[in-house]
């Protein structure tokens, strides 16, 4: 079993992942939905009255949407078109694109202005470029940089942020690792990273949230009756757990011959 079957297999994890990624993820844009009523908006659940404005209804949606569009792409390499892709799916009824955005944009906050709308094309073909073929010394450095230098180019019209961290976890499950969800409490933190292209703060803060998430599920295996099926996640989680510490190891290894 693989980390990917386990959250397709278990329920309980399975809703539980979907409702934290999209309501914190949502939220770290301004999304005002508590997390009850995201969950209720993604999962038709009744027991829940939902007064919201229509845009924050379609965010949740859209953001379950885009979830299974790269749980099923993880075979896939990353290319332009998968990027399009869920783009797309997170403006679906909202601020409909086809693919990157033909004006100028500001980031909010941010003294970067991102390159003009006609630089986009070979920006993107550079950026998927080097994110294919750039070697770092570790997962957690490729993702960060990746992350931090898609944010700087911001193509499209809207919904930047939350595209940017659905392909941070298409990386992350492409690799046979625990997805992460970046809290809205810790906004500031993450947006300064950013905002500074500091790859450095930003590696250690993903490799803390993955951890917690192996932790996290943990807490969901318990929970199955099939010993068998504990045993195979257990040792998932063993395995990623034992390639963290070896690549952490290296990457440390690397800093010092430096």
């Amino acid at each position: 079993m693989s980390i990917t079957e386990f959250i397709r297999n278990n329920k309980e994890y399975f809703e539980d992942f979907i409702t934290r990624s999209t309501y914190h993820s949502n939220a770290i844009e301004g999304n005002t939905l508590s997390y009850a009523d995201t969950y209720a908006i993604i999962f038709n659940d009744n027991d829940f009255k939902v007064s919201a404005k229509p845009r924050e209804i379609y965010e949740a949606i859209n953001h379950k949407y885009a979830i299974d569009y790269v749980l099923d792409h993880l075979d896939d390499d990353l290319t332009e078109k998968l990027i399009k892709e869920i783009a797309i799916i997170i403006n679906k009824n909202i601020n409909e694109i086809s693919g990157y955005r033909k004006v100028s944009v500001r980031i909010q906050g941010a003294e970067h202005i991102p390159p003009a709308a006609f630089e986009l094309p070979q920006k993107m073909m550079y950026f998927v470029y080097n994110y294919n073929h750039v070697e770092y010394p570790d997962i957690f450095e490729k993702i960060a940089d990746g992350h931090i230098q898609m944010e700087r180019i911001h193509p499209f019209e809207d919904g930047n942020g939350r595209t940017g961290r659905l392909l941070v976890n298409y990386e992350f499950l492409k690799n046979g690792m625990a997805p992460i969800v970046i809290p809205k409490d810790e906004r500031g933190k993450y947006f300064s990273f950013l905002s500074n292209s500091d790859s450095k703060g930003l590696r250690q803060f993903f490799r803390e949230l993955e951890e917690k998430e192996i932790e996290h599920m943990k807490k969901f295996v318990e929970m199955q009756k099939s010993t068998s099926g504990k045993i195979e996640i257990n040792k998932v989680i063993s395995d990623i757990q034992s390639r963290l510490n070896v690549k952490d190891d290296n990457a440390h290894n690397n800093e010092r011959m430096i």
